[in-house]
């Protein structure tokens, strides 16, 4: 094989990779891991690769299905107007047949090799999110609430993979990551406003303005700290997860609230954003240390 063909086949490689969303993947990932590491009981290593590998494409064909379908919008937002399609590196016809290639294999492992409850919940995941929130977020900026869902569900796939079942303590999963979702969302439609504009997308600061994009960031903020805590009481996690979630918890609803006195709305939302991402991250990491050895 020559330089030149090697070249081309790692840009082409790449340009795959960049439609599945690595760093999003990733996340999802690791909170499906949470999911299984937290459940009671315990799960083989077929089914426990078969979870993983069936949550990697079913995220992997939700992405790429979205990057087909907003290909034109896309070029709009300096975020996404390098993407293999608005860029004109690759044929929507190619990157759909990759979507929905991995779709159709993500079910039958999720449904087949790990139980049919966690298949259920990847296949809603995925209609939510590419056929109702895709579409929904040019009509609607409730559509990150409908986008939250998809979001929340790995958690819940991780916890349902071991039991097979949905229970409580999967469901508090469920809503930390949609609650923690919503003050997301929010910080990152205010510093990029004017690019979702461009790209036609409505979000909550165009359409209500940034007083009550403000005032929603904080009441999901408000939600998302008792909804953490429950965990304790439902004997997922200890009194280390609870000090963690619990001042994690209060630094959330600060850096809302400073958000009314914010002189600057873009760099508040741009920190606010940071800091959300840091948030996930160490509430999972408090809950992996506090549950202990589990998982096998």
């Amino acid at each position: 094989m020559s330089t030149q063909t090697a070249a081309t086949a790692a840009d082409t490689l790449r340009d795959f990779a960049a439609l599945v969303k690595p760093n999003i993947t990733l996340l999802v990932l690791i909170t499906t891991a949470g999911g299984l590491w937290l459940a009671p009981g315990s799960v083989g290593w077929a089914a426990l690769l078969a979870t993983l590998a069936g949550t990697v494409l079913i995220v992997g064909a939700a992405n790429t299905l979205n990057c087909y379908l907003e290909r034109d919008s896309d070029r709009f937002m300096a975020r996404t107007a390098n993407r293999p399609l608005p860029a004109g590196r690759m044929r929507a016809g190619t990157a759909l047949w990759f979507g929905v290639a991995m779709a159709a294999t993500s079910i039958p492992v999720l449904t087949w090799l790990v139980n049919p409850v966690t298949g259920l919940l990847a296949a809603l995941a995925l209609v939510s999110y590419v056929w109702v929130y895709t579409p929904m977020k040019q009509l609607s900026p409730q559509a990150v609430v409908v986008g939250a869902i998809p979001g929340a569900m790995p958690p819940l796939m991780g916890w349902t993979a071991v039991t097979g079942r949905v229970e409580w303590p999967g469901l508090v999963l469920f809503g930390i990551m949609f609650l923690w979702q919503m003050p997301h969302f929010i910080a990152i439609s205010v510093y990029r406003q004017r690019e979702y504009e461009q790209a036609g997308i409505l979000t909550m600061p165009a359409v209500y303005g940034l007083p009550a994009a403000r005032w929603h960031a904080l009441a999901w903020s408000a939600a998302l700290v008792p909804c953490s805590l429950m965990l304790v009481p439902l004997g997922v996690a200890g009194w280390i997860y609870f000090a963690v979630a619990a001042a994690l918890g209060v630094v959330f609803m600060g850096w809302a609230i400073r958000g009314f006195r914010a002189t600057d709305p873009n760099r508040w939302a741009r920190s606010f954003f940071l800091y959300t991402l840091a948030y996930i991250t160490f509430i999972f990491a408090a809950l992996l240390v506090d549950a202990g050895p589990g998982l096998l």
